[in-house]
């Protein structure tokens, strides 16, 4: 057995949290460790086989575990033993770790980005299977990295890590690491920029020579973040648009605002180093769908388009549609992240008009006042029925959109985006359009 499988080899090992990721490192630590759990909410469990392996907060400072496996759900600092943590912190891994000690030899792709992951990760996935590939597509997407069964030497995987996920990770690493894009999120955890953003630069510290490192060669605070830190991988530069070349084979009108764009041109220049051939990345590009509630276009007729982009949780991941389309309404609200910038420039030909629902309207009012028209409605309910009122009321002159784009999280109301989206394609459906 090699060195690296056998860290986590018979040992004492403590699973904090059991959501998708908890549950997965349990059953795969079940039998061949003495595993024990503890999760702040351990009450709503019911799953009578689970409360075996449960331990107590009290027994857990008396027991020497060997490694505590985390959660990424779980904020080290507001947790319930954010104390024993602090004592312990050479001890804390995450799945990541787990997942490479056991798969280091597989050929394993990472991307990460504030915006965008998803979309990448799901359409890189496509393309490398399109070339007949064993390839999986695991992690903050959905899919547990460590679920995979029947893995052999030539299966790829392609992940998607979140920066919650590379906090606590000590030896994960990936033979190539995406950095799309970063703006200010997730700062209620990371507290400052500079550290959200050197969390997910721990992502390409690990790597070693002969692994590739992919950043935007026009993204200031990456370049001024790496000034002083020397990579061992090799760091290819991708630009923020398209090329020309590529450009006019891109049929795709998904593909037409500038996120997506600078999501494909990371495509094409990690398709080159996988020397994967143009024409499967134009063929299955030009046939991509998209992910549910990221950008989707639940609706198109020559008079107006309805966009379902519930996904987006910060203002950064919908100024760039926005700049792409014309003839907006634009729905939003929800509970807004620490340090969002709402930066809408004014700008000729936009026609854009907000219309805000929920609790924290003072905030997005304070950040769109000025800038473009708005109106405040006590839910999305409310504020879809006044689009589609002011809508019939001009009766389509020109093509519109609405665009049902958050830019904030969704736990005022809803479980996650996923049920937020699908209750506005629920309103969608029940209108008469």
């Amino acid at each position: 057995m090699h060195q690296l499988s056998r860290i986590f080899f018979k040992k004492k090992v403590l699973i904090y949290g059991l959501g998708l990721s908890g549950y997965s490192s349990f059953n795969f630590f079940k039998k061949k460790n003495h595993v024990r759990f503890f999760d702040d909410n351990y009450k709503k469990f019911k799953n009578k086989y689970l409360k075996k392996f449960f331990i107590s907060q009290k027994k857990i400072l008396k027991y020497n575990f060997d490694y505590i496996i985390i959660s990424p759900g779980i904020n080290s600092e507001k947790c319930e033993l954010k104390n024993f943590l602090k004592k312990n912190k050479k001890k804390i891994f995450t799945d990541l770790d787990i997942f490479y000690c056991h798969n280091f030899k597989n050929v394993i792709i990472a991307v990460t980005g504030t915006n965008g992951k998803s979309t990448t990760v799901k359409l890189l996935s496509d393309i490398i299977k399109s070339t007949k590939k064993d390839v999986r597509l695991v992690g903050n997407i959905g899919k547990s990295i460590l679920n995979e069964k029947n893995i052999t030497k030539k299966t790829m995987f392609v992940v998607e890590v979140s920066s919650y996920q590379i906090e606590y990770s000590k030896i994960f690493k990936s033979n190539y690491a995406l950095l799309l894009n970063v703006s200010p999120d997730h700062l209620e955890r990371h507290k400052t920029f500079k550290k959200y953003l050197n969390v997910k630069l721990k992502l390409f510290y690990n790597q070693q020579k002969g692994d590739f490192a992919f950043f935007n060669k026009k993204n200031y605070f990456i370049h001024k973040a790496l000034k002083n830190k020397k990579i061992k991988s090799k760091v290819l530069h991708v630009g923020d648009k398209l090329n020309l070349t590529n450009r006019k084979f891109i049929k795709n009108v998904y593909f037409d605002n500038k996120n997506n764009q600078q999501n494909l041109s990371y495509i094409f220049a990690i398709c080159k180093k996988l020397k994967i051939k143009k024409k499967n990345i134009l063929k299955i590009t030009n046939n991509f769908k998209g992910l549910k509630f990221r950008q989707q276009m639940i609706y198109n007729s020559k008079k107006l388009t309805i966009i379902n982009d519930s996904k987006s949780t910060s203002f950064s991941s919908s100024i760039n549609l926005i700049n792409s389309l014309n003839n907006i309404f634009w729905i939003l609200g929800g509970l807004p992240k620490k340090g969002d910038k709402f930066k809408l420039i004014k700008k000729k030909n936009l026609a854009l008009k907000a219309y805000i629902y929920g609790k924290q309207k003072k905030f997005f009012i304070k950040n769109l006042k000025n800038k473009v028209p708005y109106e405040t409605f006590l839910n999305i309910k409310e504020a879809f029925k006044k689009v589609i009122f002011e809508l019939k009321s001009k009766k389509y002159q020109t093509h519109a959109t609405i665009l049902f784009s958050p830019s904030s999280a969704s736990f005022d109301t809803f479980k996650n985006f996923e049920e937020r989206g699908k209750y506005f394609n629920y309103l969608v459906k029940r209108q008469k359009i």
